[in-house]
């Protein structure tokens, strides 16, 4: 059994004692979450006091089959967030081949290893199509690799001609081009879909699993009763309803990508990639740039299996900005100096 230990963005403590000079407040460009929220309704008492009803989470997996183009909402699933439901799916097959499309979310990998499963990481697609399971994430993360809808529909028919399934991670697919497989549902697989990163409410925990129904109602007997609260379940139905405020924060977030490409591609060794919520860079002085902004109060994401690379969210206010760019502007200037 894996006893690894994995590395996540967003942990400021970790920030505070790697770096204890840096100024505060920190800027935690760490995540992929938005950065500019969806505005929380006034939510009435009983949400906190009563135990949420089945109707209630109904209708919420009603509007976020629409949000999302699932054909059925009996194929929808709420969940407190796709981490839960990571960690849950390996317990509906006995133990089985799987092979996770790597690098990705590491999560995904120790969630198979931790149920016994045999799992290996595949640099391809054609080296993870002979395992009976098959698990990738869509955009992937941390590269924003996207892999085309008809690829994806190929290989969930042949892994379903003998017996095989697949899962997909689109926790990113909100704001990306729409090669979600959501609605071309196939019967062997199944479908993650996150709610806090595209809304910025992380902490609410609210996701979604997409699946036949069989599948789905599997996961709700092992998930249990009133796994989803009230209050997320309130604001996850009226922030999946609000089409407007989705539609504009694409927009502002895709115009904020792009600034911040302009700001990283002088210090990337290649052009920065990934997605509309966070970007990627590659230098060979990647080490040197992470601890140059860590002093400086800015957390920004490393990765121990290629020091290369760092991934940067994006600033939510123009006080971040002005801070992140005179910290890359004097990197590069004592770069140039040396």
């Amino acid at each position: 059994m894996s006893k690894e230990r994995i590395w996540h963005g967003g942990d400021l403590d970790k920030a505070r004692r790697l770096f204890p000079e840096a100024p505060e407040p920190w800027i935690d460009l760490s995540t992929g979450i938005n950065p500019i929220p969806y505005p929380l309704p006034d939510l009435p008492p009983h949400l906190f006091e009563r135990l949420p009803s089945p109707r209630a989470q109904m209708d919420l997996e009603v509007v976020a089959a629409e949000a999302y183009g699932a054909v059925d909402a009996a194929t929808v699933m709420a969940a407190p967030g796709t981490q839960v439901l990571i960690n849950l799916l390996p317990v509906l097959w006995p133990r089985s081949q799987v092979a996770v499309l790597a690098p990705t979310y590491a999560e995904h990998a120790h969630a198979w290893r931790m149920a016994r499963h045999q799992v290996t990481e595949a640099a391809s697609l054609e080296q993870a199509e002979n395992a009976d399971i098959v698990v990738l994430v869509n955009p992937n993360n941390p590269d924003g690799r996207v892999l085309k809808r008809c690829m994806l529909l190929g290989l969930s028919e042949r892994l379903r001609q003998r017996g095989g399934w697949l899962v997909i991670d689109e926790a990113f697919a909100d704001f990306e081009s729409d090669e979600s497989l959501v609605p071309h549902l196939p019967e062997n697989a199944v479908i993650l879909r996150s709610f806090g990163k595209t809304y910025g409410l992380a902490g609410l925990r609210l996701g979604f699993a997409i699946a036949a129904s069989e599948t789905v109602m599997r996961l709700r007997r092992i998930l249990g009763p009133w796994a989803v609260s009230g209050p997320a379940i309130a604001v996850g139905k009226q922030a999946l309803l609000d089409r407007d405020w989705r539609d504009a924060a694409q927009q502002a977030r895709d115009a904020d990508a792009r600034r911040l490409d302009a700001l990283l591609g002088p210090v990337s060794d290649q052009v920065p990639r990934g997605t509309t919520l966070y970007r990627l860079i590659e230098s060979r002085h990647a080490s040197d740039l992470f601890a140059h902004l860590g002093r400086r109060g800015i957390w920004v994401r490393r990765f121990e299996y290629n020091p290369r690379i760092l991934r940067l969210g994006l600033p939510g206010s123009e006080a971040a900005w002005t801070r992140l760019g005179e910290a890359i502007a004097a990197f590069r200037n004592a770069k140039e100096s040396e």
